[in-house]
């Protein structure tokens, strides 16, 4: 007999498994964090990715080159003309589609853990919108004073003040001794409907040539990119997401909800405004060097929260996930029979992503 059946009692059989603990990693006395090994995979593998969409990329022209080549030149080897192709006239391109793809996704990242619903984005929250109305003004309007603005500072500053500007204007008229993510999200759509009216009107109002260049802007693309974009952007792109990577454990604990955060200490009020500003300056970052390319900010952090496994959208695979994802589509639109703004390819894939989203919200509302 067993030891069960002389004591009387039932063998529960084997204690249950629980998953692992993530492990910790500490450098100095100071910095600690999480290491998750699937998310750090999967952001490994999105920057191979995108290394290689961009050698592809950089390898289309009149004058095609091999990846060899390419990668040999990127780095300063090579022939000279290879070297200068490659250098000055594609290497821009690619790279601010680099960086507009991962400033986007970032910024979505944090305006859907903020509102706390996978439909935001900073399209909803109007910052694409202000900026599309700065730079259509100074387009449009004619006048002296927007002539030599757009010859001196140019539509992506602009583009970045109007964004900056919207982005104050939202969040002054959302703060209520706090900010709520669902008034954050209404305003936002007021301001939206608000811009594009006052954009619609600018273009209607325009010459025909100024209208044309303004619509050409509206749809967003990466033509004609320099060194000075990439450096501008890079620089406000890095600054803005030093400060959402410096809030990330208060961004999470956000995600769960404002009494969740204050329990853990978080400031809801300060981080909250940080952690907006962090996001504006993206977007605007984004829009200022393409122009409003839509579904990029919208898509790439769902995508990144279902490939880490992460019950939030993580930051940096978000990032990642822009980048490759806005690259892809400039590889595709360059593809075509006849090239289209890289803007319509990635609201021809964000659009049916936003539909499969609607019908799983529906869907679990209906079931329970």
């Amino acid at each position: 007999m067993t030891r069960a059946e002389l004591t009387g009692t039932v063998d529960a059989g084997p204690a249950p498994s629980h998953p692992p603990l993530p492990r910790a990693l500490r450098i100095g006395p100071v910095v600690s964090m999480v290491f998750r090994p699937r998310p750090v995979a999967v952001s490994g593998v999105l920057a191979c990715a995108t290394f290689v969409v961009v050698c592809l990329s950089i390898r289309l022209g009149d004058l095609p080159i091999s990846l060899p080549d390419v990668v040999r030149a990127m780095f300063g080897s090579g022939d000279s003309v290879t070297v200068y192709i490659v250098h000055d006239l594609r290497m821009p391109r690619a790279l601010v589609g680099v960086i507009v793809g991962a400033a986007l996704g970032m910024s979505g990242a944090i305006v859907q853990s903020i509102a706390r619903n996978p439909l935001a984005s900073p399209d909803i929250l109007g910052i694409t919108g202000g900026a599309g109305v700065a730079a259509v003004f100074l387009v449009t309007s004619g006048t002296s004073v927007a002539r030599s603005l757009d010859a001196g500072v140019g539509i992506p500053a602009a583009s970045l003040i109007g964004g900056l500007a919207t982005g104050m204007v939202v969040y002054l008229l959302a703060f209520r001794g706090g900010v709520d993510g669902m008034r954050l999200i209404l305003i936002g759509v007021a301001i939206t409907s608000l811009t594009t009216a006052l954009t619609t009107w600018m273009i209607v109002r325009a010459q025909l040539t100024d209208a044309a260049r303004a619509q050409t802007w509206l749809v967003g693309s990466l033509d004609a990119r320099t060194w000075s974009q990439v450096g501008s952007s890079a620089t406000v792109a890095a600054v803005a997401a030093l400060l959402a990577l410096g809030s990330a454990f208060a961004l999470r604990a956000i995600a769960l909800g404002d009494d969740v955060a204050r329990g853990l200490g978080v400031r809801l009020t300060l981080t909250r405004g940080l952690l907006l500003l962090a996001a504006v300056l993206l977007a605007g970052v984004g829009v200022s060097a393409a122009g409003p390319i839509a579904f990029v900010a919208f898509v790439s952090p769902q995508v990144a929260m279902r490939l880490t496994g992460l019950p939030t959208p993580p930051l940096i695979p978000a990032a990642l996930t822009g980048a490759l994802l806005l690259t892809g589509a400039d590889l595709v639109s360059r593809l075509l029979p006849t090239p289209l703004p890289v803007g319509i390819v990635t609201a021809a894939v964000g659009g049916p992503f936003l539909v499969y989203l609607l019908v799983r919200a529906n869907l679990k509302v209906s079931k329970r």
